[in-house]
């Protein structure tokens, strides 16, 4: 199992999630786009697209760091491009970027709003419709989004509209463009968190260093996504996989070795379904 010489791009990748994708893939050999735009060091938030792609290339991958918004339609696919012509074609689309404000439809600005829904939503249909000519090139195409499975219950969308909608909407690009484009035998799926992640999305907008210590690292995630990448494109698509279930049926049975703080219980994450039960062993809340 091995993603040797593929490209992936991935958007949202100078840090979290999104770069622990990319390095995963890196210690196997893979060409990455950095699809971010941090450039600049943040005052809170570690990493740009240039300390992403020394970590990428030290971890065995090459590194192509580009600043793209992908609110940017000509953003966007300039940066596919460049990514086309630096490595032959894409193999690999991450739609990983993404927006956050947990609050409700009073307290959320229509400039919120208006962000949350163009970087999530707007921005991974964006992204998969730039990638996709070059998808149909490659061997065995995936494309991946970081969003969750569309559980319509009301309390997934009481106390934060605005978000939901905007998550949601990255689920139903995963879910209408893998029966558009299935013949095609390109792969889309969806993956999320059974738990809070790690990241400094976690840290600083909703939970602080406590809140971290009830978290999984982004380990799961990556690992999770890497396996997923080895799967047949024409055989497995439209799914949307929970980390820790999806990892337990390809044979992993030690999730321990993914938490923080393994003396403190686990935070569950939003939009888990009810009926989605952990592996064997695995304690949320």
């Amino acid at each position: 199992m091995s993603l040797q010489g593929k490209t992936l791009f991935v958007t949202g990748a100078s840090r979290g999630i999104g770069l622990a994708i990319a390095l995963r893939a890196a210690r196997d050999g893979a060409n990455i786009a950095i699809a971010a735009k941090t450039a600049e060091p943040h005052k809170h938030l570690p990493g740009t697209i240039y300390s992403a792609a020394k970590e990428i290339e030290a971890a065995g991958g090459k590194a192509l760091p580009l600043i793209v918004d992908v609110r940017d339609e000509a953003s966007v696919y300039e940066a596919v491009e460049k990514t086309v012509a630096a490595f032959g074609g894409i193999d690999i689309c991450v739609n990983n970027a993404s927006a956050i404000q947990l609050t409700g439809t009073l307290q959320t600005d229509m400039k919120r709003y208006d962000l949350m829904n163009q970087v999530n939503a707007r921005g991974t249909y964006l992204t998969s419709k730039a990638c996709i000519p070059h998808l149909k090139n490659a061997a065995n195409p995936h494309v991946l989004a970081l969003s969750p499975p569309l559980d319509m219950s009301p309390r997934w969308f009481e106390g934060h509209v605005a978000y939901t909608m905007a998550k949601f909407g990255m689920s139903m690009c995963v879910l209408g463009m893998a029966s558009e484009f299935k013949a095609d035998g390109i792969a889309f799926n969806a993956l999320w968190p059974r738990t809070g992640i790690a990241t400094a999305a976690i840290q600083f907008a909703l939970a602080g260093d406590e809140g971290m210590k009830q978290c999984r690292t982004v380990d799961i995630m990556a690992d999770a996504a890497h396996a997923i990448f080895q799967k047949p494109a024409r055989e497995f698509t439209g799914n949307f996989l929970i980390d820790d279930s999806f990892l337990y049926a390809e044979g992993e049975r030690d999730f321990d070795k993914y938490r923080v703080d393994p003396t403190t219980r686990l935070m569950p994450d939003f939009f888990v379904p009810a009926d989605s039960v952990p592996p064997p062993g695995v304690v949320i809340g």
